[in-house]
C-alpha cells in the first residue's frame, strides 16, 4: 500500500512540476485545439487552447514506473499496461500532431486509426501468451461463474481495447470530464489489485490516477490545457487493458459506466437519424445533449464522475 501511495504521489507532482512549462511551449509551438463547427457556439472560445497535454500524463505514468522499479520488484504487470498505454498515446499523439499543424480537426483517418488500434490489440494479447497470462475465461460479475470463449478471446481483447479506447476519447469533450470520470474508475482497479496482490497492476492504477489528479489543477473548468486524443485514447487503451489483465472484462461496462453511456448515445444517434430522420438527442455524445439543454459544464461534469464514483465505489462492496 506504501509504494502505491510513493507511485501515486510520484506522478502528481510529475504533473505540476512539468505542465506549467508544457503549456507555454505547447503555445509557442502553436499546438492549439481547434473547435468543431458543428459543435455547441460557446465552444469556440476555447479555440486555440494548447491541446497534447496527454503527452504529460504518460510521462508521469512513465515516472510512476520508474518509481514502482526502485520501491518493488512486481513490475510485470506495470510494463505490459505501460506498453499498450503508450502505444495508444502515439496513436493519439499523431492524430493530435495532424490537426495542430493542418490547423482543423480531423487528423489520422478513421481506418489508419482502426488499423493501429488493431494491430497495438493484438500485440498486447501476445505479450499476455508470452507471458502466460493470457486467461481466454470470461467472468460474470459480482458471481462465481465464467465460461471459456477460447481463441474468440482474442476478438474480445481486440474490441475491448479498440471499443474502450475510443470511447474515452468521444467522453472528452467538456473541461475535466474525463479526468473527473475515470479517476473512480482507475482507483477502483487499483484498489481490486492491491486486494489480489497483483501489485505490479495496482501500481500502473494509481500512477495513472496521480496524473490524473496533477491534470486536473490545469484541466478543469476552465481548461487552460487540453489531454488531446494523446491522453484520451491512452487512457482508454490503459483501463481496458487493467480489465483484461484483472479478468473484470465485463464489470467494465459497469465500473466505465460514463464512457459506455455516451458511446450507445453517439450509436443510437446514428441509427435514429439514418432510419428516420429524427434525432433522439439535441447533441450527441450526450453531455453535449445536457449543454444545449441548458447544464453548465460543471454540472455536467459533477454529476457524471459522480455517477463513476457511485459505480466504482458499488462494485468493490458487490465484488
Amino acid at each position: 500500500m506504501l509504494i502505491s501511495l510513493i507511485v501515486l504521489i510520484s506522478s502528481l507532482l510529475s504533473v505540476l512540476v512539468a505542465m506549467p512549462r508544457a503549456i507555454p511551449a505547447l503555445r509557442q509551438l502553436k499546438f492549439g485545439q481547434e473547435i468543431r463547427d458543428e459543435g455547441p457556439g460557446w465552444h469556440q472560445k476555447k479555440s486555440g487552447t494548447p491541446t497534447m497535454g496527454g503527452i504529460v500524463i504518460l510521462l508521469a505514468i512513465i515516472v510512476g514506473f520508474v518509481v514502482s522499479v526502485i520501491f518493488g520488484e512486481a513490475v510485470a504487470g506495470f510494463g505490459t499496461l505501460l506498453f499498450v498505454t503508450m502505444a495508444f498515446g502515439v496513436i493519439g499523439f499523431l492524430d493530435d500532431y495532424i490537426k495542430v499543424v493542418n490547423k482543423r480537426n480531423l487528423g489520422l483517418t478513421s481506418l489508419q486509426k482502426l488499423i493501429g488500434q488493431i494491430v497495438v490489440s493484438v500485440l498486447f494479447a501476445w505479450f499476455l501468451s508470452l507471458g502466460g497470462e493470457l486467461d481466454t475465461s470470461i467472468s460474470i460479475p459480482f458471481t462465481s461463474m465464467s465460461f471459456d470463449t477460447g481463441w474468440f478471446y482474442i476478438a474480445i481483447v481486440i474490441f475491448w481495447l479498440v471499443g474502450f479506447s475510443n470511447a474515452v476519447n468521444l467522453t472528452d469533450g467538456l473541461d475535466g470530464l474525463v479526468s473527473f470520470s475515470a479517476i473512480p474508475t482507475f482507483t477502483f482497479f487499483g484498489i481490486y489489485a492491491l486486494a489480489q496482490d497483483e501489485l505490479g497492476i495496482a501500481w500502473f492504477a494509481f500512477a495513472v490516477v496521480g496524473s490524473l489528479i496533477g491534470f486536473l489543477v490545469f484541466n478543469k473548468y476552465p481548461a487552460k490545457i487540453f489531454m488531446g486524443d494523446t491522453g484520451s485514447l491512452a487512457l482508454g487503451g490503459a483501463v481496458a487493458g487493467l480489465a483484461l489483465m484483472l479478468k473484470l472484462e465485463l464489470l467494465l461496462v459497469f465500473v466505465g459506466i460514463i464512457f459506455v453511456i455516451e458511446t450507445l448515445s453517439v450509436i443510437l444517434q446514428v441509427i435514429s437519424f439514418k432510419t428516420t430522420g429524427k434525432r433522439l438527442f439535441k447533441m450527441s455524445p450526450i453531455h453535449h445533449h445536457f449543454e444545449m439543454v441548458g447544464w453548465s459544464e460543471w454540472r455536467i461534469v459533477l454529476t457524471f464522475s459522480g455517477i463513476s464514483l457511485i459505480t466504482a465505489g458499488l462494485s468493490l462492496l458487490l465484488i
